[in-house]
């Protein structure tokens, strides 16, 4: 029997700071997406079975949130950033490297910290090693972490007392983070993007996580921030389809 070519389809995946990108998506893809009304909007608990319904992957995928808002975060005083609390964690193993001095570095690793040093790791970092995924210091240290800014920054790794990542309260803070917490900031074309967690979550555990993360958001709202705050809201598995969530079910949980 004469194999049958592959099915590939062109769908937008992402509009960011101007930049189209676009992705081939196989048959499977395909099937799937059909279970997706995309010109409709689903209520929160519907996406969250939606979602464990459309995904592809082999593996255990991540599930995310995708919301445009309706800042223009060139502006100071829209810039829309927080952390929160996941009440069932991200479903991630988070590495975290604890850059502090010896007094502390015992408190670290009893709480946790994959990864406790300074100067060492500071060196490694300079030389291209990031295998972490959140790095906590205390206020002492961040002089020497200066000349990583540029490194570090764009991958989200740089410390910061927002996120509660520069801390003379490191166990308290490593223990936060592996247990769930997350650090999100809207990028230049205002739009927020996180992991809530994996498709292995029941329903209900996605649709807590979910309120947490969404309910923050609505917190955030910049006093400055003029018309229509929440302009859509997205959710997806990795590889999947995106499922568009009403925005009533969002502006409903501040």
């Amino acid at each position: 029997m004469q194999e049958q070519p592959a099915v590939w389809v062109l769908e937008l995946i992402a509009i960011s700071e101007g930049v189209v990108i676009m992705a081939k998506r196989g048959k499977k893809y395909q099937q799937v997406s059909t279970l997706v009304n995309s010109d409709g909007e689903y209520t929160l608990e519907e996406a969250c079975d939606l979602v464990k319904k459309t995904t592809i992957t082999s593996f255990d995928a991540s599930v995310d949130i995708d919301i445009r808002l309706g800042i223009d975060p060139r502006h100071a005083d829209q810039m829309v950033r927080g952390t929160v609390s996941l009440p069932h964690g991200t479903g991630k193993d988070i590495r975290v490297l604890a850059l502090v001095n010896e007094a502390k570095q015992d408190e670290a690793r009893e709480a946790g910290a994959d990864y406790v040093g300074l100067d060492d790791y500071i060196v490694k970092i300079g030389e291209g090693w990031v295998e972490i995924d959140v790095i906590i210091a205390t206020p002492d240290v961040m002089g020497k972490l200066g000349k990583l800014g540029r490194f570090l920054g764009p991958r989200g790794l740089m410390p910061n007392p927002k996120s509660g990542t520069v801390t003379m309260e490191v166990a308290n803070a490593v223990k936060t983070v592996k247990a769930g917490q997350i650090d999100f900031r809207v990028d230049k074309a205002g739009i927020l993007h996180t992991t809530i967690g994996k498709v292995s979550f029941n329903s209900e555990q996605i649709r807590e996580n979910a309120e947490a993360f969404l309910s923050t958001v609505m917190r955030l709202k910049p006093s400055s921030s003029k018309g229509i705050y929440v302009k859509s809201v997205f959710m997806s598995s990795t590889m999947g389809p995106s499922i568009p969530i009403s925005r009533t079910a969002v502006t409903s949980l501040n």
